[in-house]
Parts: structure tokens; sequence; C-alpha cells
């Protein structure tokens, strides 16, 4: 899945699309790959750096939050994303960052991040990996709590019965036993 960057001549863009099958993108804990990815970008160089505008599609089998039943969700993820030669990135430690920003060794200085950061990736060896980009992609567009429906009513927290295939035998009101006596006392 690796990008060759050194046929590309500066100023110049190359449209790159790849489609790579679920195998390829396996041992995720969080969500499963369960359609082909369908990668479309374009490669624009610009002396050491790069940019890739493109999208990659496919769909992603997660678990409820709720139930934690398989559900899928289909993803088209778009970037747009700088890349910078590795030896740029050199951080802040007592030298200058690709930002420019002094840091001062041992100080625990904090600096803002900037937007154009967030954008921003490195390369190595004249090649981009794909594969990484697109797994960044999918992290980035799973949802904070995924719920398989809005209406899912989750799990009975004392059976597990799935509350969405039917409702369990289970007493729903909690009793808190310090009140016990006084209920003993009112029924009297």
């Amino acid at each position: 899945m690796l990008l060759d960057l050194s046929r590309l001549r500066d100023g110049a863009e190359e449209r790159v699309a790849r489609t790579w099958p679920v195998s390829a993108f396996e041992g995720f804990e969080d969500f499963t790959v369960a359609d082909p990815v369908s990668f479309d970008a374009i490669v624009r160089k610009d002396k050491q750096a790069y940019r890739l505008v493109g999208r990659a599609v496919t769909t992603l089998e997660l678990s409820c939050s709720r139930c934690t039943e398989p559900f899928r969700v289909p993803v088209e993820a778009a970037f747009d994303l700088r890349y910078l030669p590795h030896r740029d990135n050199v951080g802040t430690a007592g030298q200058t960052s690709r930002s420019g920003v002094q840091g001062k060794q041992g100080t625990g200085d904090e600096h803002e991040i900037q937007e154009d950061d967030l954008g921003t990736a490195f390369y190595r060896n004249e090649t981009i990996d794909l594969g990484d980009l697109v797994r960044e992609q999918f992290y980035l567009a799973l949802p904070m709590k995924p719920l398989c429906a809005e209406a899912c009513k989750g799990l009975c927290p004392q059976c597990g019965t799935n509350l969405n295939r039917g409702a369990c035998e289970c007493r729903t009101g909690w009793q808190d036993p310090r009140f016990e006596k006084l209920k003993a006392l009112k029924k009297e």
C-alpha cells in the first residue's frame, strides 16, 4: 500500500485510485472493515512537500455501545493532508520544529497546535503508506458513541437480555435496602 513519490516532479500532480480487499485491513479492535476499500486521491508535489486530497469509501462493522450487537456504517472519509519529509519532524526539545517554534529543553513549554498542524503528516524514503492514511481516516470517521439505532434500548442491567428483542422478567426499579424498615412501618 505504498505510494512511490520519487517519480512525481515539482509542480506536477497525479491521480491515485486503488481498491483494497477487506483482508488488507484486519486486526482493528474498535471495528471491522466489511466491504472492499475504495481509495481515490490527487497527489501534488510542491518542492519537498506533497498534498493528498481525496477520499476513502467502505463500510465498517461496529458494536453498538448500548446492546453490543454488530451493525454496519457506511464511511466516506474525505481528507486533505500535507506530507513533509520525516527529517522536518524534529520536535521542540531544544531544537527548532518545522513550525519554527524554539523549545527549551526540560522546561515543559507548551505550544498551541495550529490548524495547519492537524493536516500535516510525514513521509520517509520517498514513500507514503496509504494503508496508514486510510486506517487513520477510519478512526476519525468513527462515532463517539456507536449506536445501532437512536432508539436502541440496550441491555437489561440485571440479566443482560437485549431489550430490543423483547422484555425480561426482572424488576425494573431499584429498591434502596436502607428504606426497607420504613416501608414496613408504613404498611403497619
